[in-house]
């Protein structure tokens, strides 16, 4: 965001709301009233003001004047056995089936500290449960899209639970930091991830992962 957008009411939503940051990215892209969401975005923050990473099939528009803009063509080239550097802030959750065929989501560093302190009374602390059940499920995502983690190689940490307020009704998510390495298996489905995103709620601001050369 440009430094005299700082004073501006949408510069201090976009601090602590996260619908109202979603709206805003959304609205860099919104160039017709049907569009579907064809971009992955990722929120940072250099000196005070929020900077955003995204990933997108067109160009964004400034449309609100509260933003300075750089582009480029991102074509990344990979190849099976590649070693890469990745971030990746994700939704780690799971989905499950109920006795009735009705689709629950479960946050899994939830499920896992409840499951390792109702069979084992363990009191590990919450960054414990992060680090493992977050490399249990990135490994999972990693067979479906084409790369591999070793947990050594990987920390997760910053784990929040955050509440969204929007129109109809407020929403919870959780979102996780993943850093480390990672080991390219398939880079068709590679590829096709680092465009399309890692797990659910991309619109706010999650799925994005962005790699370079360790």
């Amino acid at each position: 965001m440009r430094p005299d957008a700082a004073g501006d009411a949408v510069y201090r939503k976009c601090t602590n709301d996260l619908y109202a940051i979603h709206a805003l990215v959304w609205d860099l892209f919104a160039d017709t009233p049907g569009r579907k969401r064809d971009f992955l975005y990722r929120q940072e923050t250099g000196q005070d003001l929020p900077a955003f990473f995204c990933i997108s099939e067109r160009e964004p528009r400034d449309r609100e004047g509260i933003w300075d803009i750089e582009t480029k063509p991102y074509a990344p080239v990979v190849r099976s056995g590649q070693v890469l550097s990745f971030v990746l802030r994700a939704n780690p959750i799971r989905a499950k089936r109920d006795e009735d065929h009705r689709q629950h989501r479960h946050d899994v560093v939830m499920e896992a500290k409840t499951r390792g302190r109702e069979t084992m009374g363990e009191c590990r602390g919450t960054a414990g449960f992060v680090q493992e059940a977050g490399c249990c499920w990135l490994a999972q995502k990693g067979e479906a899209n084409g790369f591999f983690i070793c947990a050594s190689q990987v920390r997760a940490e910053g784990y929040r639970q955050l509440r969204i307020h929007k129109p109809g009704g407020d929403i919870r998510i959780s979102t996780l930091d993943f850093t480390g390495l990672l080991t390219v298996t398939a880079p068709g489905p590679f590829l096709h991830a680092l465009f399309t995103g890692i797990g659910p709620a991309k619109g706010f601001g999650c799925g994005m992962m962005m790699i370079r050369r360790p």
